[in-house]
């Protein structure tokens, strides 16, 4: 989310959020070189998935514990050389995938900076465009079906789980708001599924969180 609702741009202030929220601490002189060398890289020559690449493999070389950060940089700078307005998280979605095995050596994994790097990120960048298109076409098809029957939702508030439901990945089961309980909120849920317009993903009986 930190990702994708704003634009490719890299500061200190905004990766040092990031790195907070993984759990690590990275030196605010190397992370202000860090914000230089993305800068260097929005006006490089190179293709976008090299660079996106580059990145990646400079992280995890000055920080190996860091990798899941360096996915994350990736996909920002992929955005930024191909003049997107937010990133996509496809890169991260992808760093841990098929397109990372080496096919002889039993499967291994190919990390940030090793040999065909360049190469597994571009295949990568392939499979993760097709699944987002897949992705994109079904929520819309999700949200295309959930708007059709809020007409027939008589709680007060579920206008304003409707929203949520468009604009999250997933809405928990008890929700309050001013204008819903979280009885009602339950029922509404109940009712929403029933309608099979919203799905439980957490698969618990408790808890319970719900999505497109």
């Amino acid at each position: 989310r930190q990702l994708a609702r704003q634009p490719p741009a890299a500061t200190p202030g905004r990766l040092g959020k990031i790195l907070d929220q993984l759990g690590l601490h990275w030196d605010g002189a190397a992370l202000a070189d860090l914000c230089t060398q993305i800068e260097k890289l929005g006006v490089s020559q190179r293709s976008a998935p090299f660079d996106a690449a580059a990145i990646a493999a400079e992280v995890v070389a000055m920080r190996p514990d860091a990798e899941l950060f360096g996915w994350w940089l990736a996909d920002l700078v992929l955005a930024q050389r191909l003049g997107w307005p937010q990133p996509l998280p496809l890169l991260m979605a992808q760093g841990f995938g098929p397109s990372f095995r080496t096919e002889a050596g039993g499967g291994r994994r190919i990390r940030p900076g090793d040999k065909n790097f360049e190469r597994a990120v571009c295949i990568a960048l392939v499979a993760a465009a097709a699944d987002a298109c897949r992705l994109a076409a079904e929520l819309s098809r999700r949200a295309e079906k959930l708007l059709a029957v809020a007409p027939k939702l008589r709680a007060k508030g579920a206008g304003d789980v409707i929203f949520l439901l468009l604009s999250e990945d997933a809405v928990s089961g008890s929700l309050t708001t001013d204008n819903l309980s979280r009885f009602a909120s339950r029922r509404l849920f109940e009712r929403l599924q029933q309608l099979e317009v919203v799905r439980e993903l957490s698969g618990r009986p408790t808890f319970r969180l719900f999505g497109l």
